[in-house]
């Protein structure tokens, strides 16, 4: 293994750290994807990646997310380009919006309601996504 391996490496475990310490719980297989997301109620997805906006945008705002006061009932992220069938399966879930990483989606007994893509992230602040997810919840969560 060279350095740019464990360097990566580091990256891609402070990625996960992040998240999970903000409140989501991680599904790294197709198995546990199903489980969370099949869930009666409503789930909040995020796609997490390395890049620069997921760090720097995406993983700021979901970690705000978890702290309002209209929210869904459960909280979950996904690894793109990580945990490739866990992320493959999730995407499965999101009819109608493309492969898109970072992004959020946000769903009710199972089926999408919304998605914010990486569109809607890279390129904007973090308090500009924060909103757009608050938004979303005070749209479709009670």
């Amino acid at each position: 293994m060279n350095n740019f391996d464990f360097f990566m490496n580091d990256v891609v475990q402070t990625s996960r750290n992040e998240i999970v310490e903000a409140g989501y719980t991680e599904l790294k297989t197709p198995e546990e994807v199903d489980k969370a997301l099949t869930k009666d109620g409503t789930t909040f997805v995020m796609i997490n990646s390395v890049c620069g906006c997921a760090g720097g945008i995406a993983r700021p705002a979901a970690a705000y997310a978890v702290n309002v006061a209209t929210k869904p009932d459960q909280f979950v992220t996904v690894f793109a380009g990580q945990d490739k069938e866990a992320t493959e399966r999730a995407r499965e879930y999101f009819t109608g919006y493309p492969p898109s990483s970072p992004s959020f989606a946000l769903l009710k007994d199972g089926k999408i309601l919304k998605m914010i893509e990486r569109y809607e992230i890279e390129g904007h602040d973090p308090s500009q996504v924060a909103y757009k997810i608050e938004s979303l919840f005070d749209e479709y969560c009670k």
